[in-house]
């Protein structure tokens, strides 16, 4: 038997063999390394040496042998490893040892035995539901197979000595005991302060984190066997000198003032960086940074971070933005600061596009944007909130980095209604309990403060705001005068174009937003109609990132030599772009959109004051656009007690008492969605009203089925969390897009044609980067439509990569459904 060589993993490139102590030593030092972060060293040591425990099992070793070719066909321990794959259990016997270890304790150790034997048992799946909402106990079926099924006692009659020992000793350990204590009394709250659904929430958020320790751990031993020449990557992935840095910012900060003759709106930038900079010193926290469009939120938010990382010794920043038009522009800003050629301290910054695949990053790439272990990341709500909310492992691999983090949040306003609950109670407990530190930055910041506290509302204290005059900085920096202009029927979108031509005369440049893409084209063809000699431009997410970028450029060319035009978009232009119309017409949408549309008018302030019309528009249609119609709703509110209400009079409509008003109404004309409720007639029901937060926190329905079912209450109320339901039903955004590759240009083209024809791995992903330029998202119903059509191919079969014949893909308007060029062949 000593004689027996377990494995863990064969590297395929030259047949190497990681043996299965190994790994798990591998896994464990990791493991213990992530989990030290929260003062749970020995909690993640034990994971790591328990996580594949079942793997000295000879069932699972015949078969990893067969799959690599170690034991020929002829072999008496050969198996059919092709249909075994996935099959073998090896993730419950270490679950099983710790739960024989453990659960005959004390109440609280066995809680704390179910909390380490659940990271276990679904270290391959995503977290398990401990009961389903139809009250089966998924965890204690799990935990309960027998042991015939599990090999448990085969694998621990098989376990190396070493892995023996060392577990014995953490158990024995009086350390362990006192690391789940911590962790009991950390999460309970101090009295009245929140109530026992938030408190069992964070106990299910703080699973979560472990979990994700071990998750990247594992990931992490497996991807440096396999790829060697990557150990210098994962493993010199050292705390940046914070030092450094902010001395790097505050030295552009001076050339740009030395190098340019600053406007008035440029000292009120340079004041507002300021008060960043002082805030920074303030103890870790939730913060908010309240300023008007076009105020430097920026550079001013990043001259807190490094400093604020500084001060208090912090592991990354985390820049989280709404749109990934809005990472390309700000990573690129902050890379120039952060990474000069002339200095040699690079890799500093990394963006996580929630539209790039593992396949479509350098390896380099790949293995940080996987786990966030860059000092400085641009990514998207949609994969913070995956990390925090989703199924599987790939996104929570990333949620221990979020520890000692400081997390910005861009343009807070767009966090999506029905998960408001859910991300207040999570950064409330990243705060409280890993030493995080928040900011969310807006112009218009939604009340997460004043939602109901009893399902979760965010923890603000008197020092959150940074700005210490939000009323006077929004009065220094009114640029815009808003002309209300509604009438009774409305303005059909040729009126609209009317309205555009005028503006445009008056101020050289117009900019006018829709609510849908339909109107955005419409109105843009009337224009066209109407103006034969001043360009007009179209603005939209059917564009590829090059497309838009290339009309961005001529627009700014355009506002510099006062070139008149006009330009239609939609909502994609609101969000961090940084263009500056002499006018814009919004069609009528929430307050807080009419405040970023403002931000595209008179920017830089060099008019004395730009026109910003709010128009309704009578032919769109928002039946599918629930939070669009929702705030055109409460702004018709707020226009009328403009009107109306003596304690709003004289006020204009973005003035920060206004801008509450509005989030008051908003949020209290839609406080049964915060909540992610789930409908019984939900396709992705579970066949009863409930909500995401109650599956993730007390799960009281699904409690009280299992007391219908089995006649007696589950042995504790502290977990019987639905993570597998929650996260199967849990979506960012409401439908899921898929990417394509287009046609734009003769770069777009070439790429696609490259791609069509090289099989090496490593020019795939520079391909496959450069891709992204040229890619388009489309809902589900679109990409199925055009490749039922034969518009859509694969590059390669089987490669999940697909690119849009030309044919079908627009000058003016991007992607169409119908053919609007000759058919050329590509990669056909």
């Amino acid at each position: 038997m000593k004689n027996i060589v377990f494995i863990a993993h064969r590297r395929e490139a030259d047949a190497k063999e990681q043996t299965l102590e190994e790994h798990l030593q591998g896994v464990a030092f990791y493991a213990r390394k992530n989990a030290s972060k929260l003062g749970f060293g020995n909690l993640g040591e034990l994971l790591g040496l328990l996580h594949d425990f079942g793997k000295y099992s000879f069932t699972f070793q015949n078969y990893i042998k067969s799959a690599t070719g170690m034991l020929n066909p002829d072999n008496d321990e050969y198996v059919n490893a092709q249909g075994l794959k996935g099959k073998i259990d090896h993730s419950t016997a270490g679950a099983q040892l710790l739960w024989k270890k453990l659960s005959g304790k004390n109440p609280e150790i066995r809680l704390f035995a179910k909390f380490l034997s659940l990271c276990l048992v679904s270290h391959h799946s995503g977290l398990i539901d401990i009961l389903s909402p139809d009250g089966k106990p998924k965890f204690i079926q799990r935990i309960s197979q027998p042991t015939e099924k599990t090999n448990f006692c085969e694998a621990l009659s098989n376990c190396d000595d070493s892995i023996k020992v060392k577990i014995e000793q953490i158990l024995s350990n009086p350390d362990l005991h006192y690391e789940l204590i911590s962790v009991l009394e950390g999460l309970v709250a101090p009295a009245g302060k929140t109530g026992n659904k938030i408190r069992i929430y964070k106990v299910g958020q703080l699973n979560r984190v472990l979990f994700s320790c071990l998750i990247d751990a594992d990931r992490t031993d497996t991807c440096i066997f396999e790829r060697s020449h990557s150990a210098n990557v994962l493993c010199n992935i050292n705390k940046p000198d914070w030092n450094i840095l902010s001395n790097r910012l505050d030295q552009k900060l001076i050339e740009f003032e030395q190098n340019n003759n600053p406007a008035p709106v440029d000292r009120i930038r340079s004041m507002i960086s300021n008060h960043c900079r002082d805030a920074a010193v303030r103890q870790r926290g939730i913060f908010t940074l309240t300023v008007p469009t076009g105020g430097g939120k920026t550079l001013a938010s990043l001259r807190f971070a490094l400093l604020h990382a500084k001060k208090h010794n912090l592991d990354r920043i985390i820049y989280v933005v709404p749109f990934t038009t809005i990472i390309d522009q700000n990573a690129e800003l902050v890379r120039k600061i952060l990474e000069p050629e002339s200095e040699p301290y690079s890799s500093i910054v990394l963006e996580h596009h929630s539209n790039l695949t593992p396949d479509e990053e350098s390896w380099r790439g790949k293995l940080l944007s996987e786990n966030w272990g860059a000092p400085v990341i641009f990514t998207t709500s949609v994969q913070l909130l995956e990390t925090l909310f989703s199924g599987g492992t790939q996104s929570v691999r990333r949620m221990h980095q979020l520890v000692n983090s400081l997390i910005i949040f861009d343009e807070i306003q767009t966090l999506p209604i029905r998960c408001i609950h859910m991300f207040n109670n999570s950064i409330n407990f990243l705060v409280e309990n890993c030493g995080a530190s928040i900011v969310l930055c807006t112009a218009t910041m939604p009340l997460l403060n004043k939602v109901e506290v009893g399902k979760g509302a965010c923890d603000f204290s008197p020092s959150t705001e940074i700005m210490p005059d939000t009323k006077q900085l929004f009065d220094d920096l009114s640029r815009v005068e808003i002309f209300d202009m509604r009438r009774l029927n409305g303005y059909t979108d040729n009126e609209i174009a009317e309205c555009a031509v005028v503006e445009m005369k008056n101020a050289d440049s117009c900019l006018v937003i829709a609510n849908t893409k339909k109107n955005a084209v419409q109105i843009y063809k009337c224009l066209k109609t109407k103006l034969t000699v001043e360009p007009v431009y179209h603005l939209s997410t059917d564009l590829c990132p090059a497309h838009r970028k290339a009309i961005l450029t001529e627009i700014t060319n355009n506002l510099r030599n006062k070139i008149k035009f006009s330009c239609v978009s939609t909502q994609l232009i609101e969000a961090g772009v940084d263009v500056d119309f002499g006018a814009v017409v919004r069609c009528l949408a929430g307050v807080d959109s009419i405040a970023q549309a403002a931000g595209r008018c008179n920017r830089h302030g060099v008019r004395n004051v730009g026109r910003v019309l709010i128009v309704n528009n009578n032919e769109e249609n928002l039946a599918k656009l629930h939070d669009i119609q929702k705030g055109k709703e409460a702004t018709e509110r707020v226009l009328s007690d403009l009107k109306v209400d003596s304690l709003l009079q004289g006020k204009k409509l973005l003035a920060p008492d206004v801008m509450e008003r509005y989030f008051s109404y908003y949020f209290f004309n839609r406080r049964n969605e915060m909540d992610y409720p789930i409908a019984v007639t939900s396709k992705n029901g579970i066949g009863r009203d409930d909500s995401v937060l109650n599956l993730l926190s007390d799960n009281l329905l699904t409690v009280r089925e299992y007391c219908r079912v089995n006649n007696k209450m589950p042995e504790d109320v502290s977990m019987n969390h639905s993570f597998a339901t929650a996260a199967k039903i849990f979506r960012s955004i409401d439908a899921p897009t898929r990417g394509i590759i287009v046609s734009y240009g003769k770069e777009g083209a070439s790429t696609i044609s490259d791609l069509c024809s090289v099989f090496e791995v490593e020019k795939q992903y520079t391909l496959l980067k450069k891709a992204q330029q040229f890619s388009v998202n489309l809902f589900p119903w679109k990409f199925d439509y055009l490749f039922k059509t034969g518009a859509i191919n694969e590059v390669q079969p089987g490669s999940g990569i697909f690119f849009l014949n030309e044919q079908y893909y627009d000058n003016n308007f991007g992607v169409s459904t119908e053919p609007v060029t000759p058919l050329t062949l590509q990669c056909l």
